[in-house]
C-alpha cells in the first residue's frame, strides 16, 4: 500500500501556515468589499490588534520559546511521563492566567480602546470600545490554542496547528456572508462575534489531537516540578522579548489612528499582505528549526556546529522565498492589491493607499523574517533575554523615525496625510534592519561564524528583478486591452503567476534553487526518485 511521504518540517509548517493565510484572504476580501477603507473597517482592526499581538504573543512568542524547548528536551530524553506532567501543569497555569486576562480585558475596555487607537472620538470610540470588549473572551481561546501549537509540534506534528486557523476564517466569512444585508454598524458587531466562535472551532480541531499525541497529562496547578519551573523563568523574559517587539505593532496603530481612522484600515489591509512570506517563510522555518535546535546533544562545540549548520541553511531558504517577495510588494504591489482586495467599496484610492503602504513595508522583510531566525536560535539556548534587549533597541528606534515620518514628514513634503502611513511601514522596515544585525552579531559571538554566500543573495536578486520587469511588462501590454473588471483581475493574477513562474525558472537555471524541484515534486507525488 502507497504510503504518504515524509514532508520536511519547513514545508508542513508552510502548508498549514499557507491554508491560513489563504483563508486569511479570503475573509480580508470579502470583509474589504463590505467595509473598503471606511472608518468602519479601522474601528475593528483597532479592535482586533489585541486578539492579534496576543495570539503571536503566546503562540509563535513567549510559550513556544520557553515551552518547547523543555518539553522537547524531555521527550528527546525519553521522559514521556515528566513531559506529560510539565504540559499538564502549563495548560493548568494557562487556563487560570487567561481567565483572569480576559476578566481584566472586559472590565477595562475602554483604557486599553484608548491606549489602541487615541485618535478615536465619540461614537467611532463607543463601538470601538464595544468591539474590544467582545474579542476579549476569545482572545482565552487562542491562548489554549497556543499551548496545542507547543504540544503538537514538539511530536512534530505541524500541518495541523498552524492550519487551524482556517476554522477562524471560515466561521468570519460565513459571519459576513449570513449578515452582510443588515446596516455595517450592525454588521461590524456580529463580524466580531463570528470571531469569537472561529477562535472555539480553531481550538476544538485541535484538542483532539493533542490528546492521541501527547503522554498521558496530569493537568495540575503545580510548581514544585524543576521543568515547570524552568518554563516559568524562561517564559517571564521571553514574554517581554515578544510583548516588545508586538508593542511596535501598537504603536503603528497609535499613530494610525493620529493621522485618520481610514489609514488604520489602510495599514491593516497592508500588514494583512506583508505578514504573508513573514508567515510561510519567516515563522514556518523558525517554528520548524526551534525543536530540532533545542534536541541537539553533545558536547558544547558539536552542539554549536549542529546549530550553525541548520541556522545557516534554514538562513539560505528564507532568503530564497523572502527577496522574491519584497520585489514583488514594490514593483508588483498594485496587482497584488487588485487581485486580493479590489471591489465593492474598496476602490482604486484605497488600492493605491495600500500599495504605497505595502511597497514602503518591504524595506525591512528581509531583516523580519531573519531576525525570528536567530531569535529562535537564542531561545533554543535558553537565552531569552538578548532577543529581548534588541526589541527594545527596535521598538524605540521604529517609534522615533516613525512618529516623524508619519505625522510631521508628509506637511514637510507637501504630501497627502495619508502617505503618513507608507512612512510609518518605512520607518519601522530601518529599525527591523537594526535589530538583525544586532541578533545576528551576538548569534556569531555564541555559536561562532556561519556562512552567508553574497554572490548567491545578489543572485536571487537579479532573477527576482529581471522575473519583476518581464511581468510588469507583460502586464503593460495585456492591460492597454482591457478596462476592468473580471478580465482586469485576470490579467493582474496571471502577471503575478508569470513572476513567479519567471523567477522559479531563473533561479533553478542557475543552480540558486535550495532544493531540487523535480526530486520535490517526485516526493510528493509518491514516486521513486530516478536512479
Amino acid at each position: 500500500m502507497p504510503t504518504w511521504p515524509q514532508l520536511p518540517a519547513s514545508l508542513l509548517v508552510g502548508l498549514g501556515i499557507l491554508a491560513s493565510r489563504l483563508s486569511g484572504l479570503a475573509r480580508n476580501k470579502v470583509f474589504a468589499y463590505y467595509f473598503g477603507d471606511s472608518d468602519l473597517a479601522g474601528v475593528y482592526r483597532a479592535a482586533q490588534r489585541i486578539p492579534n499581538v496576543l495570539q503571536n504573543l503566546l503562540g509563535e512568542g513567549a510559550l513556544s520559546a520557553s515551552f518547547i524547548p523543555a518539553y522537547s528536551r524531555l521527550l528527546a530524553e525519553g521522559r514521556a511521563e515528566d513531559a506529560g506532567r510539565l504540559a499538564g501543569a502549563i495548560f493548568g497555569l494557562l487556563c487560570v492566567a487567561v481567565s483572569a486576562l480576559v476578566a481584566l480585558g472586559v472590565a477595562l475596555a475602554p483604557w486599553l480602546t484608548q491606549l489602541i487607537a487615541p485618535g478615536f472620538t465619540g461614537e467611532t470610540f463607543a463601538l470601538t470600545t464595544r468591539l474590544v470588549r467582545i474579542f476579549f473572551p476569545g482572545i482565552g481561546l487562542l491562548a489554549l490554542s497556543a499551548w496545542c501549537l507547543g504540544v503538537l509540534n514538539s511530536h512534530r506534528r505541524f500541518l495541523l496547528p498552524y492550519a487551524a486557523p482556517v476554522a477562524l476564517n471560515g466561521v468570519v466569512i460565513a459571519t459576513l456572508g449570513l449578515f452582510g444585508g443588515r446596516p455595517l454598524e450592525q454588521l461590524v458587531v456580529w463580524t466580531t462575534w463570528g470571531a469569537v466562535v472561529g477562535s472555539a472551532a480553531m481550538l476544538a480541531i485541535q484538542l483532539p489531537a493533542v490528546w492521541r499525541a501527547a503522554p498521558p497529562l496530569v493537568i495540575s496547578l503545580r510548581l514544585d516540578f524543576a521543568p515547570t519551573r524552568d518554563v516559568l523563568r524562561n517564559f517571564f523574559p521571553a514574554l517581554l522579548s515578544r510583548g516588545v517587539a508586538q508593542i511596535s505593532g501598537y504603536l503603528d496603530n497609535i499613530l494610525a489612528s493620529l493621522v485618520s481612522p481610514s489609514a488604520v484600515g489602510v495599514l491593516g489591509y497592508a500588514q494583512d499582505v506583508y505578514m504573508l512570506p513573514v508567515s510561510l517563510f519567516g515563522i514556518a522555518i523558525s517554528a520548524a528549526e526551534l525543536p530540532a535546535l533545542a534536541s541537539a546533544t553533545g558536547e558544547r562545540e558539536a552542539v554549536a556546529a549542529q546549530m550553525r549548520e541548520r541556522l545557516s541553511r534554514a538562513a539560505r531558504r528564507m532568503s530564497f522565498f523572502v527577496i522574491p517577495s519584497g520585489v514583488a510588494f514594490v514593483a508588483l504591489g498594485g496587482s497584488i492589491v487588485g487581485v486580493l482586495y479590489r471591489g465593492g467599496r474598496f476602490d482604486e484610492r484605497a488600492a493605491a493607499a495600500v500599495w504605497l503602504t505595502l511597497a514602503a513595508a518591504a524595506v525591512g522583510l528581509r531583516a523580519a523574517t531573519q531576525a525570528r531566525l536567530y531569535a529562535s536560535g537564542f531561545y533554543a539556548l535558553g537565552d531569552t533575554r538578548t532577543p529581548l534587549r534588541y526589541a527594545l533597541a527596535r521598538v524605540a528606534l521604529g517609534a522615533t523615525v516613525g512618529a516623524v515620518a508619519a505625522l510631521y514628514a508628509p506637511a514637510w513634503l507637501g504630501l497627502p496625510r495619508l502617505w503618513g502611513v507608507a512612512g510609518l511601514a518605512a520607518a519601522s522596515g530601518a529599525a527591523a534592519w537594526v535589530e538583525f544585525l544586532l541578533l545576528r552579531r551576538a548569534l556569531r559571538r555564541a555559536l561562532g561564524s556561519m556562512t552567508t554566500d553574497r554572490l548567491e543573495l545578489a543572485g536571487l536578486w537579479l532573477c527576482a528583478l529581471l522575473a519583476a520587469g518581464g511581468a510588469w511588462a507583460a502586464l503593460a501590454l495585456v492591460g492597454a486591452s482591457i478596462q476592468g473588471g473580471f478580465g482586469r483581475w485576470l490579467a493582474e493574477l496571471g502577471s503575478l503567476a508569470l513572476y513567479g513562474a519567471l523567477y522559479l525558472a531563473a533561479t533553478t537555471g542557475l543552480g540558486l534553487a535550495p532544493i531540487d524541484l523535480r526530486a520535490a515534486l517526485r516526493r510528493l507525488s509518491g514516486r521513486a526518485p530516478e536512479a
